[in-house]
């Protein structure tokens, strides 16, 4: 029997209207375009700014772009996995909810959240799923709505996140395409470091941690930055060492966007010239779960059917991990 793998079939993407630019930063805190750029990368973000619209809307706007271009049936899909950290409620699973609205009436639905490394931990889940043989379509879907869990008098994370969805269909492959490795990991105690300390079980939301700022996100930028170098680089190699891969014959580095300067990092100990490395932080910031979908997105014309690409992440928690897939397609015309 043929051996099963999973592979990317079609992308979508979507980010919001409303750019909320570096120099309109500088109005609301203190800081400046120079310091944003220099420490980031970033020159803008994009946020969703309508009522009542939360994490699965901007999913369910990049999987219709997916089904656009690629003239998927909504009723033909098995699983929906929805990867955020902003899921729209805490207890009604998004996931379900984002299946009923794009029309996946067969499917069955789960929600994973491992900080900005959700995406790439769903992306094993997908596979397992195709390789089992059981399922035919797998949609993962990752989006967050950073911008409702930030504070915006916090200079230290107000400039770095913002909004966006990404999604990607994976389906049975007979070539040897698709997903070959991965090395995924996770230490505990890291959760000090970047968190939301109250909402959860241990602290409830009260009137007062509202109003210590206790249910808006917290990172500890210095310590996260080592580990993040480190850690991504890590896992980086043991990719690479495993599955005879180096600098010239691996095609692309798709990074988590948090900041240019560990993409930069973990680009140059791989090797890798900068134009082998995907890269859209400028334009959209750290959109945590939607990072690694939407440079998919943005460079999805460049791929070509069998590059090698490494997916790459790290997240609070400490999560992190590679991901190494040979691309099934060339560029939809």
């Amino acid at each position: 029997m043929t051996k099963i793998t999973a592979a990317i079939t079609g992308v979508g993407g979507y980010v919001p209207d409303f750019v909320l630019s570096n120099s309109l930063l500088e109005q609301m805190v203190d800081t400046t375009d120079e310091w944003i750029t220099t420490r980031t990368g970033i020159k803008e973000r994009r946020i969703l700014k309508e009522e009542g619209k939360g994490a699965s809307f901007l999913g369910k706007k990049a999987v219709e772009d997916l089904f656009r271009k690629t003239g998927t049936n909504p009723a033909d899909i098995d699983l929906v996995i929805f990867a955020s950290v902003t899921p729209d409620m805490p207890v009604a699973i998004s996931g379900a909810y984002l299946a009923t609205e794009i029309g996946a009436v067969n499917a069955f639905a789960i929600d994973l959240q491992a900080a900005c490394s959700s995406f790439l931990y769903g992306m094993s889940v997908a596979a397992r799923y195709i390789e089992s043989g059981r399922y035919k379509k797998v949609l993962l879907v990752g989006a967050d709505k950073m911008s409702s869990i930030i504070d915006y008098t916090d200079r230290a994370t107000c400039i770095i996140f913002g909004d966006g969805a990404g999604a990607v269909l994976f389906e049975p492959n007979y070539e040897g395409l698709g997903v070959q490795d991965e090395y995924l990991r996770s230490d505990g105690t890291g959760r000090e470091y970047l968190k939301i300390e109250a909402g959860g079980s241990i602290l409830p939301t009260t009137i007062e941690t509202l109003q210590e700022g206790k249910n808006n996100l917290y990172q500890d930028g210095k310590t996260v930055f080592k580990y993040a170098v480190s850690r991504m680089a890590d896992v980086t190699d043991i990719i690479l060492e495993r599955n005879h891969l180096n600098a010239e014959n691996l095609n692309w580095l798709v990074p988590h966007q948090a900041n240019k300067r560990i993409i930069d990092a973990t680009a140059d100990r791989m090797g890798l010239t900068h134009d082998k490395v995907m890269v859209n932080i400028q334009h959209y910031g750290n959109t945590t779960s939607a990072t690694l979908p939407l440079a998919l997105y943005d460079y999805e014309k460049q791929l070509r059917k069998g590059d090698n690409i490494i997916f790459v992440a790290f997240g609070g928690g400490f999560t992190w991990g590679a991901l190494y897939l040979k691309w099934a397609y060339n560029p939809i015309q």
